[in-house]
């Protein structure tokens, strides 16, 4: 069975009441008509209003039935715990310094780099990794060592939508492709309902990296 997974990230924002404002509610409504055509059957969200509010758009257009929640993917923080979001511990600036200075921004020990060290961030990029793959266990795609192989039973095709955010959807991709995270925060800038499609194997049996087959296209709101 051939498994597609649409990732959309929420929106524009109002970050205090975690919800859209009122181009973010337009962004959403131009999301969900562009995904009618993509024959997804099963819907996931974050559990923040943000992510919530826009995958209520789509559920409205596409008559869509339970949305299903996945608290794993809610939106990473930064900082240090008790001064949360300090543009100074922002792993998308950081990243952006260490590509200045020439830094490798594939360097497999950056979890150990100051800015990381103690940062949320890096922890939350953690936890999201684990429930990944866990995620994809539960959806027919077991990890072993740096691949997925498809367990499931036959070779037809599902695709899911999961609605969530910039930072939850690169420390996903940063792990089911093998790519530090710093790296995939410098390459890979997810404007507000950006798709990014991941396919995986749909061969039972066999062990596959996951193809990236659309990453950050927001081409939907640009006459917005």
């Amino acid at each position: 069975m051939k498994m597609r997974i649409i990732f959309v990230r929420h929106g524009e924002p109002d970050y205090e009441k975690d919800c859209l404002t009122e181009l973010g509610v337009r962004q959403a409504q131009a999301v969900a008509q562009r995904l009618l055509d993509e024959g997804i059957e099963t819907l996931y969200s974050s559990p923040l209003g943000r992510a919530r509010q826009t995958a209520q758009a789509f559920a409205e257009a596409a008559g869509a039935g339970q949305t299903r929640i996945l608290d794993f993917m809610r939106e990473i923080r930064y900082g240090r715990e008790g001064a949360l979001y300090d543009e100074r511990w922002n792993p998308w600036t950081i990243a952006g310094s260490m590509a200045g200075d020439g830094q490798s921004l594939q360097n497999p020990q950056w979890r150990e780099l100051p800015l990381f060290k103690d940062n949320t961030a890096t922890v939350d990029i953690d936890r999201i990794a684990g429930a990944a793959d866990t995620w994809l266990s539960e959806l027919g795609y077991r990890r072993e060592g740096l691949y997925y192989r498809n367990c499931r039973p036959d070779s037809g095709e599902h695709t899911a939508v999961l609605f969530c955010h910039g930072g939850s959807t690169t420390a996903f991709l940063s792990r089911v492709l093998n790519q530090q995270f710093p790296y995939l925060c410098a390459i890979l800038h997810l404007p507000f309902t950006a798709i990014t499609i991941l396919r995986f194997s749909r061969h039972p049996g066999e062990l596959s990296a996951p193809v990236v087959e659309l990453a950050g296209d927001s081409r939907h709101i640009r006459l917005l």
